[in-house]
């Protein structure tokens, strides 16, 4: 009998964490889903996007310079920052520019032939929109720590619904597939519970693999490259939608020392002394490195726009990170310099490597983002019906949660669990903190909020 009691409180409690971590969670994976959805096309749609600058004719084509020439000329007082090699033949040339007076970027786009076809923002291109939303919320810093909290509880969530979802002697039905003839709660029910099974783990890697960009565990994982020597190179990913600050550590291990003091005065010319940019496109071609592949004069922007080493440097920026790599080449007599691929980084970046990869929808090409896009039906399924169970459970006048445990619930190995899991999520344990510090000193305090949120939903069990 004590055994009994013990499980139906252990259940009950875990059930109540499931519930607030659900009402939580649910509006922010609704969001993530469509936005990262989306953003799983980026190549596609970025090609739909630039439509205008393609299948155009080649015939009298002029070199790079030219066309770099040509951007300039239509944006006086611009400074050229990077050249984008065309993807197929008969695509215009794209020619990164900084406006005068920091107004910003222009992405100009360049026929053959050496006309200036049109322009676009950068940071008003849809795919950098989605990805400020996804990220950011659109607030910055904090939208990034609202989105971290929300990941954070979505992976107790996961595995908080897959213990309530384990079968316990059950049948297959309403475990593996729904089941069709038990009345519309029982069909809400097995359609969270099934659908939650299939695609857990699935969710579960979308959200570890999105961590490395998460403002505060991309900053401690960062720290803690740096402690224990796992860094050969800089950071390759975004913290918090911000560009990762280089520590001394990273500067050491790229050599690229030239980098702390170069500025960016130099990248007003599209050719210095020397080797040429159009001597350097033409040796971008001729690697066929994955698209795109952007060339950047000596002292130009480099990743994420800091000031770049006084070398010129041809990068393949593709979605699908193990596919890039980066060559640098002497300004004055054109030899080689360097040539970094990924496979030439730390394990550790190349395990995160692989996971944005997947994330981003680009490891397996259509097969990862078809992955990807019923991850995120599925996700949308179980937030919907998540939220129907809840809606259909709620009494009036109270928010329906499950009540807390009338005797403890021995915890054991969730505690410890629970504890991993704050530990290893900063967010989480303070979020953590301050529940039990609301709990604790102001709940009691409030005894009207306290039963709203306590009263019992009918049928709860």
């Amino acid at each position: 009998m004590v055994l009994t009691i013990d499980r139906a409180a252990f259940h009950r409690t875990i059930w109540r964490w499931h519930f607030y971590a659900g009402l939580f969670v649910i509006p922010f994976v609704l969001l993530l889903a469509v936005t990262g959805s989306f953003y799983l096309f980026k190549p596609q749609v970025e090609r739909w996007e630039e439509r205008a600058f393609q299948g155009l004719p080649t015939t009298a084509s002029v070199g790079p310079r030219a066309q770099v020439d040509a951007a300039l000329a239509a944006f006086p007082g611009a400074r050229f920052a990077s050249y984008r090699l065309p993807e197929r033949s008969g695509d215009a040339a794209l020619v990164h520019v900084a406006l005068p007076d920091g107004a910003g970027m222009r992405d100009v786009f360049v026929a053959p032939q050496g006309r200036v076809l049109g322009n676009i923002a950068p940071d008003d291109r849809l795919m950098e929109i989605d990805k400020r939303i996804h990220g950011e919320l659109l607030l910055g810093k904090r939208g990034s720590w609202l989105v971290e909290l929300a990941a954070s509880w979505a992976i107790v969530l996961v595995l908080t619904g897959l213990y309530l979802w384990w079968p316990r002697g059950r049948g297959l039905a309403g475990v593996v597939w729904p089941r069709l003839r038990g009345g519309r709660r029982v069909f809400w029910r097995d359609l969270h519970a099934v659908t939650g099974f299939w695609i857990s783990g699935l969710v579960l890697v979308l959200l570890v693999t999105g961590l490395p960009w998460a403002g505060v565990w991309g900053s401690a994982f960062k720290a803690a490259r740096g402690e224990l020597g796992w860094v050969q190179g800089p950071q390759d990913w975004t913290l918090g939608g911000a560009a990762p600050v280089a520590a001394a550590a990273d500067l050491h291990a790229s050599h690229d020392h030239a980098a702390m003091v170069a500025g960016v005065s130099s990248a007003a010319a599209p050719q210095a002394a020397g080797i040429g940019i159009d001597a350097v496109v033409a040796r971008a071609a001729a690697e066929r490195l994955a698209f795109p592949v952007i060339v950047t004069p000596p002292g130009g922007p480099g990743r994420f726009g800091k000031p770049g080493a006084p070398v010129w440097t041809v990068r393949s920026d593709a979605q699908n990170r193990p596919l890039r790599s980066t060559i640098t080449y002497d300004p004055a007599t054109g030899r080689e310099i360097s040539r970094e691929g990924f496979a030439d980084g730390h394990l550790a970046d190349r395990v995160v490597g692989y996971g944005i990869a997947w994330h981003e929808g680009a490891l397996f090409g259509w097969v990862n983002q078809l992955i990807g896009v019923l991850t995120a039906i599925g996700l949308a399924t179980m937030a919907v019906s998540g939220f129907v169970l809840w809606r259909r459970r709620k009494p009036p006048g109270s928010l329906g949660a499950p009540p807390a445990a009338a005797l403890p619930a021995r915890m054991g190995g969730v505690a410890a669990i629970l504890i991993a899991l704050a530990a290893l999520l900063p967010l989480l344990a303070l979020s953590l903190a301050g529940l039990w510090l609301f709990e604790r000193l102001l709940l009691p305090r409030l005894p009207g909020l306290a039963r709203w949120l306590s009263q019992a939903a009918p049928g709860a069990a």
